[in-house]
This record gives structure tokens, C-alpha cells and sequence, in this order.
């Protein structure tokens, strides 16, 4: 049986676990690797307009286990690509960012201004749920002319966009600069299973990340380090990572028939994908529970 594949994205999770040797210990046997080091921003720039995270996972991906927001995995998994996995979800902090500058103080200041964001990525969609309790629909002016996390970071620092919806070590860098965040985004995120991987081997990573995130919980300062191994070699030496916090957080409880229904449902009524390509949205076909 083939090695079950780890690939970090952009958390703390899967470093600790490795470098703590926890996969090893809960039996597993697998590769690690190191799937976007984030060092080339050129190939971040050249991500094609509205390519984001369900473009990624539709084209196919090998890690065994891979993460995306929550709202893309449920529309990827009602249409067959892979399986989304029903026993836990994350939660990443997320905001939206402007220059230190910036005459944007609040999130009404936002409206017809172009925020860069991922197309049919978790920014996509936390973007319009935080916005719309301060204008409509029509006046929240989306950007995806930027394209991935560190090329949106970068594009933002060298005052190529007036904003833009960031999370992970990317968020940190730029409270860290001093940039203005003008509205939390935070969101949910979810775990689509690929390539039919071992379900035992699945409970065995998942085991592995819960002794890494009581580790991130009780002491994030020793981990925070990790943030560097996936970030742009330009922005290294400005880096202090032992200023950041600990990041997207993994909860151990259900992701339920309710939230998934919710969800599909408010992606159909804000017209995110066009109907016929959202699948079924059946959550008894598009998702996976392990527990017993």
C-alpha cells in the first residue's frame, strides 16, 4: 500500500506533529512533504485571474488529507472530488487589510473599494458574509486579479491593492507592520479526503493533530517558528514570528448535516458558483465520518 501523503497548508499542525515525531508514533507510515514553501512569489503571480481553491482541488491533489475553506470543500465534495471529512473543522483568524496610510478606517469606508481576494476561496466568501452587515451585495467590490495568499500579501505591502482578505502567517505579518485591519473575516475550515486513503490511516493523522494542537495551545511561542517554512524568501528577514499568534485552530466535533446544508445554501443564494456545478448537495454522499 502506497505511504499515506502529508502536505502542511499554510498552519502549525503537521510541522509540530512531524517535528515531534507524532505521526510516527500513532503508527503511521507516510511521506511528508513540503507542498508550497512559498519562496517563488513569480509563480504566485502568475496564478491565472478567478483560479483559487476549488480550481486547485478540481484539477486533483495527492496529499491524502488536504484542508481548504469550508464553504469550497462542500461544493468540491458534492461534486465528486474527493470526500469531505465529517469529524472535525478548523477555524483560521482572517481580516480584512489596508495601508497603514489608508484613508479606510471602517468597514462602510470599504464600499466600491477593489479588496483582493481568492476566487472561490475562503477570503471569497468571508469577505461578503463580514461586509454584508454594512452594504449590499452590489457595492462590495471584489478583486481576484491578485491571486494566491503570498502574491495578494505582496501586491498589498507594495501598495499595488488598497486592500485585501488575508489569514494565516500572512495576517500576522502585516499586523506585525503596522497595517490596518478593518474588519475580522475568520472562517471556518474543512478537510477533503483524496485518493481513497486508509481510514485507519486518516484516524491515525488526526491523532497526531490533536497532540500538536494541545502542544500549539499550551505553549504557541515554541511553534510559531513553523510560520517560516512556507513564507516568501523576500519578507524572511523582516519576519518575527515570535510575535505572531498560533493560527487556525482545529476542533474536534462535527462538522453536521446543519452547518453543511446552511452553507450549500447560502453559496447557491449568493450566486458564488452557477447552480448546475455545485452538485448535489446531499450530505450523506458528499461527506465522510471515522468515528465509532
Amino acid at each position: 500500500m502506497a505511504k499515506f501523503l502529508i502536505t502542511p497548508h499554510f498552519r502549525l499542525h503537521e510541522w509540530v506533529a512531524e517535528e515531534k515525531g507524532y505521526f510516527r508514533s500513532e503508527g503511521l507510515d507516510y511521506e511528508f512533504r513540503e507542498a508550497f514553501k512559498g519562496q517563488d512569489l513569480a509563480k504566485a503571480h502568475a496564478t491565472p485571474d478567478k483560479v483559487g481553491a476549488y480550481q486547485n482541488i478540481e484539477q486533483g491533489r495527492d496529499t491524502n488529507v488536504s484542508c481548504a475553506c469550508h464553504w469550497t470543500v462542500n461544493v468540491a465534495a458534492s461534486k465528486g472530488h474527493g470526500k469531505m471529512y465529517a469529524d472535525a473543522y478548523s477555524v483560521s483568524p482572517a481580516a480584512v487589510f489596508v495601508p497603514p496610510e489608508s484613508p479606510i478606517r471602517v468597514p462602510e469606508d470599504l464600499r466600491g473599494v477593489p479588496i483582493s481576494v481568492g476566487h472561490q476561496s475562503g477570503s471569497h466568501y468571508s469577505t461578503i458574509q463580514a461586509l454584508e452587515q454594512y452594504m449590499p451585495l452590489s457595492d462590495i467590490k471584489l478583486s481576484f486579479a491578485d491571486g494566491i495568499l503570498f502574491s495578494r500579501l505582496e501586491k498589498l505591502i507594495d501598495r499595488k491593492a488598497p486592500a485585501a482578505a488575508l489569514f494565516s502567517g500572512p495576517y500576522y505579518f502585516l499586523e506585525q507592520l503596522g497595517f490596518r485591519k478593518v474588519i475580522d473575516t475568520t472562517f471556518m475550515m474543512a478537510a477533503m479526503l483524496n485518493n481513497e486513503p486508509d481510514p485507519e490511516d486518516v484516524k491515525r493523522y488526526y491523532r497526531a493533530l490533536r497532540r500538536a494542537q494541545r502542544d500549539i495551545d499550551l505553549r504557541p511561542e515554541l511553534h510559531t517558528h513553523h510560520y517560516r517554512k512556507e513564507f516568501p524568501a523576500r519578507f524572511l528577514d523582516e519576519v518575527d514570528t515570535r510575535r505572531w499568534g498560533p493560527g487556525e485552530r482545529i476542533v474536534f466535533e462535527p462538522y453536521t448535516r446543519e452547518v453543511f446544508e446552511e452553507s450549500f445554501n447560502w453559496i447557491r443564494e449568493h450566486h458564488i458558483f452557477d447552480a448546475k456545478d455545485m452538485g448535489g448537495g446531499k450530505y450523506e454522499e458528499a461527506c465522510v465520518s471515522l468515528a465509532q
